[in-house]
Order: C-alpha cells, then structure tokens, then sequence
C-alpha cells in the first residue's frame, strides 16, 4: 500500500498508536501542541536538526530502518555535547505520497527502536507530501541541572584536548560508497547507525569534568576550532595519538592520504572536550570504570582561536580548518 492511500492522518494515528507514552506527557501525539513537565530545577535544552535526501543521505546507501536510527541518534549527540539527559523528541517528515508503506514503517521502527534505546518519547511533530527528496527534521529536548550543562566557551589555557572513541571510520565509509565500493562492515555502520555518547556526556556533566565540549559532526579540526573560538584559546592537536579504529588504521596505512578524513571528515559523532590537567585521571578512571574509551589528543594553550597539528616528523604547523559549511562547502 502506497502512504497516498493511507493518508496523512492515517499515518499519524499509526505512528501515535506505536509511539509509548511516557508519564511525564500531558498531551501527545493527536493534540496541536505537546504539553510535558520537566524535573523540578533542571533547565531545558532543545536543539534541531534538517536531513535532507541527497544533502544529508541517499536512500540508495542506507536502508530505511538505519535512516530512522540515524535521524534520532544525530539530535541526541547533540543534547551529549552540553551533558543533558534526553527526554522528548518530535518529528517532521516530508516525503511522496507513492512511498511504500512498508518503507514508512521501516524508517518508524528505527526511529522508536533508537529512541528507546535512550528512554526517550516521541511527543509530536508533522508529516506532508513531498514533490520530490525526502525531508527529515528532528528536534530534540532534555534537560540538565541548573548550571551543570557544558558549553564550548568554557576552555583554559593548560586545558588537555581529549576525544572518545575513534575517528574517521564514517567519512572513510562515505569516501567508498563515493565511489562506488562498498566499504567495511564495521565502516558502513559507524556511518549509517552513529552512537550518540549519551552516557559520557552526562557523566562529565554531573562530575562538572569538562570545561568546554561539542560533538564531532562536521570534524574534528572545524568542532575544535569552534571551541577555541569560542573560549578565545588556541589549542594543539598530536597526529600520533590521534584514536582510530583498526579497519581505519588498516587502510589508510596502504593510503595514507585518506589520513585526512580522521581530521576534516566529520560524522563521527564523538564527543570532543577539555579537561583541566588536576582533573584528567578522574576523567580516565570514570570512564574506564563504564568502558567508555577516550583518548587524549592535544592540548590547550593562550591564543585567540588558532589551531595547530604536531605531525608524525613532529613538526609543527597551522591546520587548515575545513569543517563542512552547507552554505560555502570548504573554505580555501
């Protein structure tokens, strides 16, 4: 069955019968706005993300349930990078009414099957027609106490740059299916189902570790620069202890030039974060304690901005930052 046949409203009530209820939601799914209550003296943090077919994805490289997974999963690294607990989330869907129910549904499951995950509540949104790509947007709320939730200004001199997990697996992913190999298992999947690092975010939060931190989406060196920017820092980046994984570093030993992608290839959707120096054991304890792997990987120094790489010969120089910009692609 086609969701022409369905009908939006049709497919409203299917998703609001799926989606669980939780207690905190006064009004949901089926009413012109969602009424929900937050626990007493946490702040509320909301952010909002577009994924536009053939910008974002291609439905031809992922299956529907992984976009589904992959939709949520982006917003809720998002609420990781400031240390909030995600709580609420509303969707927005666009697409052609010839689309194949079956296809509505794969995408409905791993969208629940992530939010679930997180113990988080489809609480609303809205679904149209759509002359041509698929339109997906996603916003997501949680909250965090008062004054404990970590911005990207918040960076010291003496600070050390640490990173979880590895980095570069998605782009070298992303490069492959460019053209037109399919890549590694283990690759495909950190670009098709990324993890949002929930879990660390709120534990460097409720510990009060971080001085500033973001998450890598559109690469480290571009997140890094925003934190130095924002904290007016410069900060240096050590090539050789760099995380990766070891179908990474496998393949871009044979082709080193790909090296790169660790750098500048984004969607990884780590979380990048400074740490005063009296507090990194603690920060290396807790997350062994969790099996939570973070690495070390430079540090932070007087500056306004400037971001520098010690390379393999370990010599020193300025990176050229070349984080993704929707509107100006790379900059020169």
């Amino acid at each position: 069955m086609k969701l022409s046949e369905l009908g939006e409203f049709g497919l409203i009530e299917r998703i609001r019968r799926q989606a669980p209820k939780g207690p905190d939601v006064h009004r949901g799914i089926g009413d012109d706005a969602a009424e929900i209550s937050l626990p007493s003296g946490h702040h509320l943090l909301t952010s909002i993300d577009l994924l536009i077919e053939n910008v974002h994805f291609r439905r031809d490289w992922t299956d529907y349930e992984s976009l589904g997974h992959k939709a949520v999963a982006v917003n809720l690294s998002d609420l990781a990078a400031m240390g909030a607990t995600p709580r609420y989330l509303y969707l927005g869907l666009a697409c052609p009414g010839e689309t194949d129910q079956d296809e509505i549904a794969a995408f409905l499951k791993g969208v629940l099957d992530e939010t679930g995950q997180y113990n988080v509540i489809l609480a609303g949104g809205d679904t149209c027609d759509s002359p041509g790509p698929w339109v997906i947007s996603v916003t997501v709320e949680g909250s965090a106490p008062a004054n404990q939730s970590i911005g990207r200004d918040g960076a010291q001199p003496g600070d050390l740059i640490m990173v979880s997990g590895t980095l570069g697996d998605s782009a070298l992913a992303l490069h492959f299916l460019s053209k037109g190999v399919e890549p590694e298992a283990s690759l495909l999947a950190r670009h098709l189902r990324p993890t949002a690092q929930v879990e660390l975010g709120c534990l460097l939060a409720e510990h009060r570790l971080a001085s500033a931190m973001i998450d890598v989406s559109d690469g480290l060196a571009g997140d890094l620069e925003h934190i130095l920017q924002a904290s007016q820092v410069d900060g240096l980046i050590e090539e050789t202890k760099l995380p990766f994984s070891e179908a990474f570093r496998r393949i871009t030993e044979k082709h080193p030039a790909l090296r790169e992608l660790a750098l500048y290839g984004g969607e990884d959707y780590e979380l990048l974060f400074t740490v005063p120096p009296d507090r990194a054991s603690e920060v290396m304890r807790l997350c062994a304690e969790r099996k939570l792997p973070v690495t070390t990987i430079g540090t932070i120094g007087k500056g306004s901005g400037g971001l520098s790489l010690r390379d393999r010969s370990a010599a020193e120089k300025p990176i050229l930052v070349r984080g993704y910009d929707h509107f100006c692609r790379f900059r020169d």
